[in-house]
Parts: C-alpha cells; structure tokens; sequence
C-alpha cells in the first residue's frame, strides 16, 4: 500500500474525467520525480488557474479578463440570433476552429443518461431556458455529441425548448455515431453545421 500522502492524490486525480487509478499513480509518480522548480511550476499554475479564470455569466464559458462576459459573447460581429448549445468548452473550440460558425453559444456543463427530474438538473436547462427568453435567438442549433448521451440530451433540450416557439436544429449527420465533437477534424463539423436539420 502506498503511504497516506500518495494515496489521497492518487485518489484525487482518480476523479478527474477518464482518470483511473493507474494513470493517477503515473501523474503522482511523476511529480513526485519532477525537480522542485517544475512542482513550483506546476503549483503557480494551479492556483493562478482559480485566481484568475472567470466563467461568462452568459454562456458559461472560462475566461480571463476584467467582464462579466468573454470575449465570444462580448463580440459584436457575431450572429445575435444564432445560439449553438454544446455539451462542454472542448466542442465550443472545435466549432470555432471551423470558422463557420459566427453565432453564440451556450455550454450545458455535460450530458444526461436519462429523462427524470434529476438528470435534468445535472446539466444547465434551466439556465439555458432563461437565455433563450431573454435573448432575441431564431435558432437554436443542438450540437451534442452523438453518443447515447449526448442523443438523450438533445432529445430532453428539443422538449424543454418547444414552449419557447424557437426554430430548432440539429447537427447533420457528417458525425459519426458515439462520436466526439471534440476529435472531429474541421470538415466533418463544418459539413455537420451545414447540414443541420
């Protein structure tokens, strides 16, 4: 057994996403063998991290910056009536990589596996609601990832969504399905907003 110190940051980075215990004994490892000034490094990093990311209070994405807002929703050239929800930052980069997208977004903070009361509250919906009434959006295109998940998500999105009397799309079908959007190359995303339904 490891000592108490190792095993509690083991157990740390054990919560990570796609973080097993195996690849945290690596991560600690390595710490432990890195010279102190990359610890240092490392520890600078981390708590700059939290002292100066801000989250946007309008579509929820990490920032850096003095506003309430970053710079994706503070950006007057973009398309006021498009919102693209996505289900986390790494698929609103993709999407901007495409550059074919000028529109505003929405980061639902994950995915549900089911339609109850309480998968509902673990991602933004009613956040979300708020910014569709509050907005003057004509669509709001639904990019989840096209896994179970991310299909029963969009499902529980369009059915939230309806009273709200907003034209409603979808990604084309350019993404294979159990995909990610974040490991889509730029042509597969541009085509799949293109062909959104």
């Amino acid at each position: 057994m490891y000592p108490k110190s190792i095993q509690k940051l083991i157990d740390l980075f054990s919560k990570f996403p796609t973080v097993g215990p195996r690849t945290a004994a690596r991560f600690v490892f390595y710490l432990i063998k890195s010279p102190q000034e990359k610890f240092d490094e490392i520890l600078r990093t981390l708590t700059d991290l939290k002292k100066t990311i801000k989250i946007c209070s309008s579509c929820f994405y990490p920032f850096q910056g003095d506003s309430e807002f970053c710079s994706i929703c503070e950006d007057n050239s973009r398309n006021k009536e498009l919102l693209c929800i996505v289900e986390k930052e790494s698929d609103l980069e993709s999407i901007e990589k495409t550059k074919k997208y000028k529109g505003l977004y929405f980061v639902l903070a994950g995915t549900i596996s089911g339609l109850r009361k309480i998968d509902k509250e673990k991602i933004r919906v009613e956040e979300l609601k708020k910014r569709v009434r509050d907005g003057k959006f004509k669509e709001i295109i639904i990019a989840t990832n096209p896994t179970v998940e991310g299909e029963t998500t969009a499902l529980l999105l369009e059915r939230e969504l309806k009273p709200l009397a907003v034209r409603t799309t979808r990604l084309g079908r350019g993404l294979p399905m159990g995909g990610e959007l974040e490991y889509a190359d730029e042509d597969t995303l541009s085509n799949a907003l293109e062909g959104r339904k």
